[in-house]
């Protein structure tokens, strides 16, 4: 499906790339930089022994040059990628890229040393220091997370050396993934017509109404990604293998350790989060086995996995869509309801499809206009329309915390709670459609939607988990082929899937396209994402007992997600996310909705 979509206007932020408002932006943000080096240069100095109102003023004048550092380049970036994002041939918004990316690495560096000297203070004489500083105080938890985190740093000379050695590293072979993928096309022929599909076009195929359509889809994605795997195979080698190195260096306990701070959780979490979803398996297992008996097969193959169930005739209109989204905001929160309107009215959302635009879907924030911009590839499918809720609520996130004046460090958001919102919303949203819809079809057609969306967050995230942690531990030893990642892949998928899937038609590609692998600063960019839909379903849960009184609790809790660990936060509303319990009453509640689509 091909639906017409808008695309994102960028002119309230900089009137052009080559605006003198662009390049003045880049010209303060160097001199900020300039005038930070100087400061840090001598507040370094400085040690515990120093009297604590001296160096409560040195601390508190060092975040507020970070936030006023992160909010230029919170500005910055965004802009320069809104291009880069939806025009992988745009070579002069790649050129910018780079030369950005080059002065940010001693914003790197700085904030590097940063939290070095931080941690030669400790966490007693900060804590005294704070009490003497407002703007201390009030990071105080950015600076007890630096003093924690100084531990994993090497020495200054070595830090600065992996900053700018990353450029033409591990950043490098990222950004090579990204052009490669958003610039293939395929010859493909559809409803009669043959045309050249760029990939995320193409993928989305998977979700055709018609298998012979779907198969074909699966076969020319396979076909195109056999022709290009060894440079992707290539990619995967060099992030992973800087990676590999750097937490060695650095002191790591192993690939999950820096993800597992990252996301501001303990192994303790991960661990009964982990078990909670290998025990849903079997439930998983039985709405695919029902999903293949109503299409007439035994089992499903990898195209059948997002083939739509019941009535699928309903294709929304980018008008249709907008609508539905706002009014069912609405009903959670007017206020929500009315942010939503504002983004749509503002044209925040690029979400037309085209050739060398970025598959997937994402939400940036942008600092200095206090707003966001959402990336997505609309076709009209129920699917589309959840994903577009989904960024919107990433968007109201930041929305809650521009609101509330938090600085740039106080909205650091790890990704396990940076996935709240999103799922909210996308709940509320496919929650609202299952109210509507009284037609046993179209009840199977929306069930089939939040059934797909959370095996793909807890059966499908489970095996990349697999796939990537198996990755890192082959990876250390040596380099691995285009053919070894295959393997990986299918095998797991075999251990989370099991017998809900086709061993024969498995995606053993799936790790050519998926850009989360790609990224050298960020590993496990994929159990945060089981951890939000699970989170935000047992808060879900709990609204559906409070209702309204519930809406002013759920703000504060995004408003504070950069300031506090993911323990600290559930427990305000009773939650325990270091025992197993919590997650298996979450997924309980998704086995309910398995049980009524069974029935169908």
């Amino acid at each position: 499906m091909t639906v017409s979509a808008t695309r994102w206007d960028m002119t309230n932020v900089y009137p052009s790339l080559d605006s003198k408002e662009f390049k003045n932006a880049l010209k303060k943000y160097k001199s900020a930089l300039d005038e930070m080096e100087v400061f840090f240069k001598k507040a370094s100095k400085e040690d515990s022994k120093t009297e604590p109102k001296k160096l409560g003023k040195l601390l508190g004048e060092s975040v507020d040059r970070f936030n006023a550092l992160f909010e230029l380049s919170g500005t910055i970036q965004p802009y320069i990628y809104s291009f880069v994002t939806t025009d992988s041939r745009n070579q002069e918004a790649m050129r910018i890229l780079s030369e950005f990316e080059q002065i940010s690495v001693r914003a790197s560096v700085l904030n590097t040393k940063f939290q070095a000297w931080v941690g030669t203070l400790g966490k007693a004489a900060v804590k005294k220091a704070a009490k003497t500083n407002d703007s201390a105080k009030v990071h105080e938890f950015a600076l007890n997370e630096a003093v924690e985190q100084s531990k994993y740093l090497m020495s200054e000379a070595e830090e600065v050396l992996a900053a700018e050695l990353t450029l033409s590293g591990g950043n490098a072979f990222g950004k090579l993934q990204g052009t490669v993928t958003s610039q293939m096309t395929v010859d493909f022929e559809l409803d009669g017509k043959a045309q050249k599909m760029p990939m995320p076009a193409l993928i989305n195929l998977r979700s055709h109404p018609d298998e012979a359509t779907r198969r074909r889809g699966y076969e020319a994605e396979n076909a195109a990604w056999e022709g290009v795997k060894e440079p992707l195979a290539a990619c995967m080698n060099g992030v992973k293998g800087e990676t590999l190195i750097l937490d060695k260096k650095r002191g790591r306990e192993d690939a999950v350790h820096a993800s597992l701070d990252f996301a501001r959780i303990d192994r303790a979490t991960l661990d009964a989060m982990l078990g909670a979803m290998e025990d849903s398996f079997p439930m998983f297992q039985k709405y695919f086995k029902h999903k293949a008996k109503l299409i007439g097969k035994d089992k499903l193959a990898w195209w059948d996995l997002f083939a739509p169930m019941g009535r699928t005739d309903k294709v929304y209109s980018w008008d249709e869509a907008r609508d539905f989204i706002v009014t069912n905001f609405n009903k959670f929160s007017p206020e929500l309801g009315t942010f939503a309107k504002r983004a749509f009215d503002n044209n925040w959302i690029d979400a037309e499809q085209r050739e060398g635009k970025r598959g997937g879907a994402f939400c940036m924030g942008v600092s200095r206009v206090k707003e966001s911009r959402i990336l997505a590839n609309f076709d009209g499918s129920l699917d589309q329309v959840g994903t577009l809720a989904h960024e919107l609520g990433h968007a109201f996130h930041n929305e809650c915390a521009y609101q509330a004046n938090k600085t740039e460090l106080q909205q650091a958001t790890p990704m396990t709670l940076a996935e709240t919102a999103s799922i909210m919303c996308e709940t509320i949203v496919t929650e609202a459609v299952l109210e509507q819809v009284t037609d046993p079809q179209e009840i199977l057609a929306v069930l089939e939607a939040q059934m797909n969306n959370a095996s793909q967050v807890v059966v499908d995230i489970y095996s990349r988990y697999l796939f990537e942690k198996e990755v890192f531990e082959r990876r250390a030893k040596s380099e691995l082929s285009a053919d070894d990642l295959n393997d990986i892949m299918e095998r797991a998928q075999k251990a989370s899937y099991g017998e809900g899937l086709d061993e024969k038609y498995l995606q053993k590609f799936m790790w050519t396209w998926k850009p989360h692998y790609y990224s050298s600063g960020f590993s496990f960019y994929n159990y945060p994402y089981t951890f939000g839909l699970l989170f935000a379903t047992g808060l879900y849960a709990i609204y559906q007992k409070r209702g309204a009184d519930f809406v002013p609790a759920y703000k504060a809790l995004l408003a504070s997600t950069g300031e506090a660990r993911a323990a600290d936060l559930a427990d305000k509303f009773g939650i325990n996310i270091r025992t197993k319990k919590f997650w298996a009453d979450s997924l309980a509640i998704i086995g309910k909705r398995v049980d009524r689509y069974c029935q169908l």
